[in-house]
C-alpha cells in the first residue's frame, strides 16, 4: 500500500485548521485515515504545529510522500534533515 501525508481541513468558515494525517494514496483527502499524526493551526502567530514526529518520521521511513505543505513543517521540525542524514550519511 502507497501511503501520503497530508492535510485534512477542519474547523470554521473562515478559520482553518487543519490535522496531519496519513492516507491511503488511491483514495481521496477526506477519506479514512490511516493514522492521525498531529494538527497544524496556521492563524496565530507563530503557527501552533503539534506533531507526534516519532509517528511521523516512521511514516517516512516507510516510505510516505508528504504534501508540499507537510514536506515544509517537517522540515521546520527537522524531520526531513534526520531522515536525509539517515538515508545518505
Amino acid at each position: 500500500m502507497s501511503a501520503r501525508i497530508s492535510l485534512k481541513k477542519t474547523g470554521k468558515k473562515g478559520q482553518p485548521y487543519y490535522r496531519v494525517v496519513v492516507l491511503d494514496r488511491s483514495k481521496s483527502r477526506d477519506t479514512e485515515v490511516l493514522e492521525d499524526l498531529g494538527f497544524y493551526n496556521p492563524r496565530p502567530d507563530p503557527r501552533d504545529i503539534r506533531l507526534d514526529t516519532e509517528k511521523a518520521y516512521e511514516w517516512l521511513k516507510k516510505g510516505a510522500e508528504p504534501s508540499n505543505t507537510v514536506r515544509d513543517i517537517f522540515s521546520q521540525e527537522g524531520l526531513m534533515e534526520k531522515l536525509h542524514e539517515e538515508k545518505y550519511g
